[in-house]
């Protein structure tokens, strides 16, 4: 009788702990593939962001994951404006009473991944968080401690509890794996982000393939709404690119959030920052001075909000500026104290950036000359990229197909640091 006692409590703890791996393993099967496309976006190691979910979600049974899809324990702070969930939490009253907390509530889980990778990249944040993002990304450990280091947890083993998820569920596997390496058919989650909300214009991403024909019949909306509220959407079968940004209503006139200028980047159009701030174009050329049709340069200020530029503030055009030699030329790290340079606040302070730049097409070979002319030396383009917020050596590496030995190897870099306005070079 007094060993079946022993073996009881034995035999209940294990299938305890049996049903609880079951649970882990679920959860991690379901959101890695988001945690792997988050990592390769925002610079987040995989396997620190699913230990983070399951440890304060309690792989997704608590109360905050299941009635506010809040999977990270994310409070509402000072300038969230979305829905919100209150709970008892760790705020007490002048009184010293436990009180109600204030929780960011969430259209679905996925949203709460991207979000809390903007939590942490916030240029608001970045003497606080900015370190760990030049720590190299596969170093679970070093992350573990300093997300303990800024002060995102109060309990002192919370390192410890992060690495014993990883170690015991082998999450660091997932910090070497490429979004492209997931098996096919079973990324029902990496592109799934529902209804958003960007300047308080609800919009979608897009699926690959998708185009606004599939995109109304999907969020229930009339097609012909769609090609009205976004200008660059011309046909109901138009193939839209993966991840760009689709308003189901009619953009503002100008920028709701504290931000008041962008400073135009590479490849960025009047159009594309119209959708990254969900401000109409013929809006942002009015303020701005612009004829419609004209292309800011590189570098130049475009103002989101408030009354138009003066005169001589007017951006120059692309047109305007010459085109960036090839040579190459060392550029100063830009200052990093006005927070309008590198932030781009997005769902309600979530930034979705958008879509990493196709890789450069490598030189091709030259034909062998004719031996009747006189030889011409041969010109190499050098292809270059300007780190930019949450940028690593990692997802820079994949973004241009190249390893990270071989990124380190080209810049001649002894270490895996870089740091805002480095130029990297990334083919020779």
């Amino acid at each position: 009788m007094q060993r079946l006692i022993f073996v009881l409590p034995l035999l209940f703890l294990y299938l305890g702990l049996k049903a609880q791996n079951a649970t882990y393993f679920q959860y991690i099967e379901q959101y890695r593939n988001i945690a792997i496309s988050e990592m390769e976006r925002a610079g987040i190691p995989a396997s620190i962001k699913l230990a983070q979910a399951l440890l304060e979600s309690n792989a997704g049974r608590s109360t905050l994951a299941r009635q506010a899809n809040n999977h990270f324990g994310i409070k509402c702070g000072g300038n969230w404006n979305g829905k919100k969930h209150y709970r008892k939490d760790d705020d007490y009253d002048h009184k010293g009473r436990l009180t109600k907390s204030c929780f960011r509530s969430y259209k679905n889980a996925e949203e709460s991944f991207v979000a809390h990778s903007e939590f942490l990249r916030d240029p608001n944040k970045d003497a606080r968080y900015g370190f760990l993002f030049r720590l190299k990304p596969t170093d679970y450990k070093k992350w573990a401690y300093g997300l303990k280091r800024a002060g995102y947890a109060t309990n002192p083993n919370y390192p410890k509890q992060l690495i014993n998820i990883i170690e015991t569920y082998e999450l660091d596997k997932l910090d070497k794996i490429s979004s492209t390496e997931l098996i096919a058919g079973n990324n029902t989650n990496q592109s799934g982000f529902g209804v958003l909300l960007n300047n308080d214009v609800k919009m979608v991403l897009a699926k690959k393939a998708e185009t606004p024909a599939i995109i109304a019949r999907r969020v229930d909306v009339d097609v012909r709404n769609i090609l009205k509220y976004n200008e660059g959407i011309t046909s109901p079968n138009q193939i839209l690119e993966e991840s760009s940004r689709v308003y189901l209503q009619p953009k503002r006139s100008s920028y709701r959030e504290q931000k008041k200028y962008h400073y135009v980047k590479q490849g960025e159009t009047m159009y594309t920052i119209s959708q990254m701030y969900g401000v109409k174009m013929d809006k942002l050329y009015s303020r701005n001075r612009l004829a419609k049709g004209k292309q800011p340069a590189i570098g130049e200020k475009i103002k989101l909000r408030g009354w138009k530029v003066p005169g001589n503030e007017i951006p120059k055009l692309q047109s305007e500026v010459p085109p960036p030699s090839n040579d190459p030329v060392e550029l100063p790290a830009p200052k990093t104290e006005d927070p309008d340079v590198e932030a781009d606040q997005f769902l309600e302070e979530i930034n979705i950036p958008e879509k990493n730049p196709t890789p450069p097409t490598p030189p091709q070979p030259s034909q062998k000359p004719d031996s009747s002319q006189d030889a011409q030396p041969e010109k190499t383009t050098i292809q270059y990229h300007t780190v930019s917020k949450g940028d690593t050596l990692y997802n820079i590496s994949k973004r241009y197909g190249i390893t990270v030995e071989r990124l380190k190897s080209m810049n001649k870099m002894q270490s895996d640091t870089i740091h805002l306005g480095q130029r990297l070079k990334v083919s020779e």
